[in-house]
C-alpha cells in the first residue's frame, strides 16, 4: 500500500518539505515568472500565513550552487529543461528570515540582528580560506562574524557579503529577505521605531542599491511602506502587492489546489465548509484560500473526522490592527456601527486604499486604517471602483468570527462600567421578569452590533450566546455554565444561583433562537421554551435538589429580542 503524503503543518522549508514526504502545492511558476520579469530588487507583499517563506526557501533551494536537482522532479519547472539548464544551482544565495527580530528595546534588537548576520555569515566560513580573496578581505569577512558588531559593519554587512561571495564563485549572487517589515512593525509597537529604520535603510540601501555584485533581490513583508525611504534611490525595484494581477496565485491556495488536496486524502466531503471557513481572498484577478487555514483543518479531519472548523489564524502573529479597528468604533471620524455591521453581515463598503501607508500612521486615521485591514488580510476586494477606491469585505466565516469575537470583548467591557443596569438584568432575571429582561437585553444590544442573514444562522446564534454570556460573566458568585449536558441535550445557558440567607438554591435554563424576520421573534421564543420541555433540560438541577428553576426563551432579531419565562 502507497504511504500518503504528510500534510506540512508549519512546515516552511521546501527542501525538508520535498526530502520529508509531504504534499506540496506546486508553486514554482513563481520561478518563471521572477525570471522572465528580471527586476534587480522585487518585493512581495501579502498577509501574514500565505506561503511567503515556503517560497523564499522554494526560490533559495532553485538558485543556490550546489542544490539537489531531484527536489524539483515532477514539479511546473521541471518542464522548462532551458531554464533550469541555464539558471538552477548557478548563483550564491544569501537568504535571510527577519521574521525573529522581535525585542522590547532597540539594544535586544539589535543584538538580534548581529546574530542573524553572524549565522548567514558562517555559512560560507569557507571564505576564510578562500585563494581568490585578499588578507584585508577576509580580516572584513571576520567581523561579519564577531558578535560584537558594530553598528557600522552591520550597515554594510550584507552588500561586503556579496562582494566577497562573487570574489569567490565568480558569479554574482541572490538576496533572499523573507519578512523585512517585521523588525520595523516590532520597533513602532516597542517605541524605538526611528532607531530601527535608520538601521534597516542602511542595510537595505548597501545591499541593494548600486551594488555591483548582486544579480537580483527578492524580499518579501506583509506592508509595502516604501515612505520610510527603506528603498530611497533603487531604479529597478518592483512591488507586487494583493492588488496586482503578476503573480497573483504564487502565494495562497487556488479552488481547484485545495480540491486536489481535499481529494488526496479523502476529504472531498468537506469542501463546502473549507470554501466557507478560508477561501474569499482575492489577490489581483485571483481567487485565494489561506494556505495555513488549509492544511490545519485537513490535518484535523484526518486525525479526527468529526472536527469542525475554526480560527487557526488568528492566534499566528500579534493583532494590534484588529483591536485597534474594533476600538475606534463611534470615535469621531473613525469606524461606525454600521459600516461594522456591514461587514460582518457579508456586505461591503467602499473606501480608499493607500498602500504605502507608513508604520507611524497605521492607525492615525480612517482611510489608514481600512487601508491596514486590507493590507494584513483582515478585509479583501470585491472589485476596483476609481482612483484607489476598492469595495471592500470581509474574505470568509473565519474573519468574521475573529471580528465578532473583538466586538463581543469590547461589549464585555462596556457592561463591566454600567454596574446598575447589570444589577437590574440580574434581579429581573431572579425574579421572573420576562418583560425587564426583554428591556434591559434591548438597551444592551443598542451598544453592540447586529448580525443578519448572510452567514449560517448557528453564526448568529453564537453571536447573541456570547451577548448572554458576556453580561452573565461579571455575576462572579454565580455558576454560570455554557452547552450544558442536561436531559436529552445540551442546554444554552444555564445558571446556578444559591441564596446563603434564604437556602434557596435557584436554577435558571436559557435557551436562545435566532430569527430571520421580527415577525418570528415569538413564534421562535416559544420553540425554545418547548425545547427546554421537550429535551428536559431541567432535570439535572432537579436531580440536584434546586427548590426553584426558571426557564427562558429568548429569540432575537438583529437589535431586538422576545423574552419569555415559566417557572417550575
Amino acid at each position: 500500500m502507497e504511504m500518503r503524503l504528510r500534510l506540512p503543518v508549519g512546515i516552511d522549508s521546501f527542501e525538508k518539505l520535498r526530502k520529508g514526504n509531504y504534499y506540496y502545492v506546486d508553486k514554482t511558476a513563481l520561478i518563471e515568472q521572477a525570471l522572465e520579469k528580471g527586476s534587480e530588487v522585487t518585493l512581495f507583499t501579502r498577509p501574514r500565513r500565505f506561503g511567503k517563506s515556503l517560497n523564499m526557501s522554494m526560490l533559495k533551494s532553485f538558485f543556490e550552487i550546489g542544490t539537489d536537482p531531484t527536489l524539483f522532479t515532477g514539479l511546473h519547472i521541471s518542464q522548462n529543461t532551458e531554464l533550469c539548464e541555464k539558471y538552477m544551482g548557478k548563483y550564491p544565495v544569501i537568504a535571510i528570515s527577519l521574521k525573529g527580530i522581535n525585542a522590547s528595546s532597540y539594544e535586544a534588537a539589535f543584538d538580534q540582528l548581529v546574530e542573524l548576520i553572524n549565522q548567514s555569515a558562517s555559512d560560507f566560513q569557507f571564505l576564510q580560506n578562500s585563494n581568490f580573496l585578499t588578507d584585508y578581505e577576509k580580516e572584513r569577512f571576520a567581523r561579519l562574524l564577531d558578535d560584537e558588531m558594530s553598528q557600522k559593519v552591520m550597515g554594510s554587512s550584507l552588500r561586503w557579503l556579496t562582494r566577497l561571495l562573487e570574489k569567490h564563485y565568480k558569479q554574482k549572487v541572490v538576496v533572499l529577505i523573507d519578512e523585512y517589515d517585521v523588525p520595523l512593525a516590532k520597533a513602532h509597537e516597542n517605541g524605538f521605531y526611528d532607531e530601527m529604520a535608520f538601521l534597516i535603510r542602511n542595510l537595505f540601501g548597501n545591499v541593494l542599491k548600486t551594488n555591483e555584485s548582486l544579480a537580483f533581490a527578492v524580499l518579501t513583508g506583509c506592508l509595502r511602506i516604501a515612505k520610510e525611504s527603506i528603498f530611497t534611490g533603487l531604479n529597478n525595484f518592483k512591488v507586487y502587492s494583493i492588488t496586482d494581477k503578476q503573480y497573483d496565485e504564487a502565494f495562497g491556495f487556488t479552488n481547484s489546489e485545495v480540491l486536489a488536496m481535499l481529494c488526496a486524502y479523502e476529504l472531498n466531503d468537506h469542501f463546502d465548509e473549507v470554501k466557507e471557513w478560508y477561501d474569499g481572498y482575492r489577490f489581483g484577478e485571483a481567487d485565494v484560500y489561506c494556505p495555513w487555514d488549509v492544511v490545519n483543518y485537513c490535518d484535523d479531519l484526518i486525525d479526527d473526522p468529526n472536527s469542525k472548523p475554526k480560527n487557526y489564524w488568528m492566534n499566528t502573529s500579534g493583532n494590534d490592527v484588529i483591536n485597534h479597528f474594533i476600538d475606534s468604533i463611534n470615535d469621531p471620524g473613525m469606524v461606525t456601527k454600521t459600516e461594522l455591521e456591514q461587514l460582518v453581515n457579508g456586505g461591503t463598503i467602499i473606501q480608499k486604499v493607500d498602500e504605502m501607508v507608513t508604520y507611524k500612521d497605521l492607525y492615525s486615521n480612517i482611510d489608514n486604517l481600512w487601508s491596514t485591514l486590507f493590507m494584513t488580510g483582515y478585509l479583501t476586494q470585491r472589485g476596483q471602483v476609481g482612483d484607489g477606491y476598492y469595495c471592500l469585505a470581509v474574505p470568509n466565516r473565519e474573519i468574521c468570527n475573529i471580528i465578532i469575537e473583538r466586538v463581543l470583548t469590547l461589549f464585555r467591557k462596556e457592561v463591566s462600567q454600567n454596574g446598575e443596569l447589570f444589577r437590574n438584568f440580574c434581579n429581573a432575571l431572579t425574579t421572573c421578569n420576562a418583560s425587564a429582561v426583554e428591556r434591559i437585553l434591548t438597551e444592551y444590544m443598542s451598544k453592540t452590533i447586529s448580525v443578519r442573514d448572510n452567514f449560517a444562522k448557528s453564526l448568529h446564534e453564537n453571536f447573541y450566546h456570547g451577548l448572554m454570556i458576556g453580561i452573565l460573566g461579571y455575576r462572579r458568585d454565580w455558576k454560570v455554565l455554557s452547552n450544558r449536558e442536561s436531559g436529552d441535550g445540551f442546554s444554552d445557558i444555564m445558571i446556578e444561583v444559591n441564596d446563603t440567607d434564604t437556602n434557596i438554591g435557584l436554577g435558571i435554563v436559557i435557551e436562545l433562537k435566532y430569527s430571520s424576520e421580527e415577525r418570528d421573534l415569538e413564534l421562535d421564543c416559544r420553540e425554545a421554551l418547548n425545547q427546554i420541555k421537550n429535551k428536559n433540560y431541567t432535570q439535572e438541577l432537579r436531580n440536584r435538589s434546586f427548590n426553584k428553576i426558571i426557564k427562558y426563551g429568548i429569540s432575537f432579531c438583529r437589535k431586538k429580542c422576545r423574552v419569555m419565562t415559566i417557572q417550575e
